[in-house]
């Protein structure tokens, strides 16, 4: 009976402990803020994952939604739409769209056969190739681009870089046959690099090379293009055949006693103030426009005047002389489709397509957003691809969208590329009947011309600007500058080309990472740098990394982590404080995350514990977390180390340092 007595109280005895420790559960339930856990995505296809990749990759703007659900014949017409935009946007033309694009192409035909003449001469061709690229290229872009105001001819930086790397090549003075085949081939090929890019949908390729790339790029080349005109602006003979700042200086300074010519001085000074001037009335009124639009073919024919009547040309100033007369010749058969020339002529190509593409993009992106319509990049490089490849088949050399002219373009109220097809029309008119007129244009006016027109690409401001911004974009838009200015175009290209991906390389191998602490009445916990009165957990330390991790910096992060941590228990040790004992790692910045990642945290992991820390993950995205799963990590450091916030994980860890202490 005793026995049963005893048993009997034990019984009750257990049973008054349960009821005491779930009633002391359910206190410490109800005094425990809900954690939430991090949610794992359901498993996808891998099909189905790999189409998704490749769509978002090349297919984010998702061409193909305008040909859903439609029949065969409404596909065909929105296909042939896609090709040819004309075909879209001329249903709704009016005559008074008309008004505003024949006023426009008849403005910027103005500025373009001037500059056109300049422009060629600064590629080693003859005036009429010029000519030639404002006159076929165009007519091909209306039909095909999607931008409204690009206006699309030669400029003068590609010119530049063409002339500059073809005449490495060959020279043209000796054989200006071979030099124009060249031209030709590299011509096409950019046409091809072009389009390639376009319909292949590869077209962020040229987003590689930066804004403060670009804009050291056009200083320097503008500076370079100007130093080459002072042999026509001074009437220099012999001139150095080199680009860089001191061979041109030498070469000026030593023609100084016996080279320089006062009549062309006279001449081109006289014309280079009032085309700048011309400038200046247009900056300063917006209705004036139209007068440095104008300024460069009315001192074209002035000056021509001039010396016709005075005949300047005999005093040694120089003169264009002959143009030939008549449209563009074909010139498929000149293309070199083989021979040791065609090498030379794909890598040059390349380049100058690369930069011509760089430069239209820009600038159509430019308008666009001014006047707020979409530009599809791919339609454009396609569009731009096509016009220099039937381009180079009729006499033509790379052109592309030029600044200058789009902004004339577009302060002219031109509505659609229809100012391109008038523009082209004047051409058309200027090579049939008005080039034997510009014989006697001297050399002088067409160096000021080029001079007024490229000093507006050495742009301070933007170079200010990105000094401000961001100091590592700074040294790439001064080394694009000083590479083009003293040694050369194609050095100068490699440069900025080389300190973007050096940026971008240093982006990715040294991503940043920062200390966060709690900021006061609040429950967020932000970097300690940036917020200097966020408070610190005792005996956590959390830390945030704010780049993907991959194999190229997951080492990186691995040893930056240990060092914060062993820099934060120096600081910790010498005022006496509380060991760390957990470490939480803030993953929202972490967009994704390679085996070699997953093997860094285990490392990681395998540290802390000789240390006997723990490790704490903090709200990874949904790729993130699900490798960490498919990888068995999370069941490694366990899947209670793994909260959605930072808040949560620091409040879990609380109340062991409370019963710790």
């Amino acid at each position: 009976m005793p026995s049963m007595d005893r048993s009997t109280d034990e019984k009750l005895e257990t049973k008054e402990m349960d009821i005491r420790s779930l009633s002391s559960s359910g206190h410490q339930a109800q005094n425990t803020p809900y954690i939430h856990k991090v949610g794992v995505p359901p498993k996808q296809n891998l099909f189905k994952e790999f189409k998704s990749t490749v769509k978002e990759t090349l297919f984010s703007d998702d061409p193909f939604r305008p040909f859903k659900d439609q029949t065969g014949s409404r596909k065909f017409i929105l296909g042939m739409q896609t090709i040819f935009p004309i075909l879209e946007w001329g249903r709704s033309y009016s005559l008074t769209k008309f008004r505003g694009d024949l006023i426009a192409g008849l403005t910027i035909a103005s500025l373009c056969i001037p500059q056109d003449i300049g422009y060629a001469k600064l590629a080693n061709l003859a005036p009429q190739y010029g000519l030639y690229s404002s006159f076929v290229p165009p007519l091909i872009y209306a039909f095909m681009g999607s931008s409204r105001d690009i206006a699309i001819g030669p400029v003068a930086v590609v010119s530049l870089l063409l002339g500059t790397l073809l005449q490495n090549e060959i020279d043209p003075t000796k054989n200006p046959i071979e030099y124009r085949r060249l031209a030709f081939t590299a011509t096409f090929f950019a046409g091809i690099t072009q389009a390639t890019l376009g319909f292949l949908r590869l077209g962020f390729l040229i987003d590689f090379l930066s804004h403060a790339a670009i804009v050291g790029f056009m200083g320097g080349a503008a500076i370079t293009i100007a130093l080459q005109q002072l042999k026509g602006f001074l009437g220099i003979v012999k001139f150095t055949k080199k680009s860089d700042i001191v061979s041109v200086m030498i070469s000026v300074w030593g023609s100084v006693n016996h080279g320089w010519n006062w009549q062309t001085i006279l001449i081109g000074a006289s014309f280079l103030s009032f085309l700048l001037f011309a400038k200046y009335i247009g900056k300063r009124n917006k209705k004036f426009f139209w007068v440095p639009a104008i300024a460069p073919l009315i001192s074209v024919i002035l000056s021509t005047f001039f010396v016709y009547i005075t005949r300047a040309d005999k005093d040694g100033v120089a003169i264009v002389k002959h143009i030939d007369k008549g449209i563009n010749p074909p010139s498929l058969n000149e293309i070199y489709f083989s021979g040791k020339y065609l090498g030379k002529g794909f890598r040059i190509g390349v380049v100058a397509g690369m930069i011509a593409l760089t430069e239209a993009t820009a600038i159509g992106r430019t308008f666009a957003a001014m006047k707020d319509y979409q530009l599809d990049g791919n339609k454009e490089m396609v569009a731009l691809g096509a016009m220099n490849i039937v381009g180079s088949m009729t006499s033509c050399y790379v052109a592309t969208g030029s600044f200058s002219r789009s902004a004339v373009n577009y302060m002219a109220g031109c509505r659609t590329a229809v100012s391109n097809i008038v523009m082209s029309c004047v051409v058309f008119l200027t090579l049939e009947f008005i080039t034997p007129l510009f014989k006697y244009t001297p050399n002088a006016i067409l160096s000021a011309i080029i001079i007024s027109a490229v000093i507006n690409l050495v742009d301070f401001q933007a170079a200010i600007l990105i000094w401000k911004i961001d100091k590592f974009d700074f040294v790439a838009c001064f080394g694009a500058f000083f590479g083009v200015i003293f040694a050369s175009v194609e050095i100068g290209l490699l440069i900025a080309v080389s300190i973007s991906f050096a940026k971008i390389l240093l982006q990715v191998t040294r991503p940043r990472t920062a200390t966060l602490g709690k900021i006061p009445g609040t429950s967020v916990y932000r970097n300690i740098q940036q917020y200097p009165e966020a408070t610190k957990v005792p005996g956590v330390l959390i830390v945030r990394v704010d780049s993907a991790i991959y194999f190229s910096n997951s080492n990186y992060i691995k040893e930056r982590i240990l060092r914060w941590l062993a820099d934060e228990e120096e600081n910790l040790k010498a005022e006496y404080l509380p060991r760390i004992q957990f470490l939480i790692v803030e993953m929202s910045p972490v967009t994704d995350i390679d085996t070699s990642g997953i093997h860094a945290l285990e490392e990681l992991h395998g540290s802390l514990q000789k240390r006997d820390m723990q490790l704490i993950l903090a709200n990874p995205g949904p790729v993130v977390i699900d490798k960490l799963h498919a990888s068995k990590f999370a069941n490694l450091i366990g899947e209670n180390k793994i909260f959605l916030t930072v808040a949560d994980a620091v409040s879990s860890c609380a109340p062991k340092l409370a019963e710790e202490a």
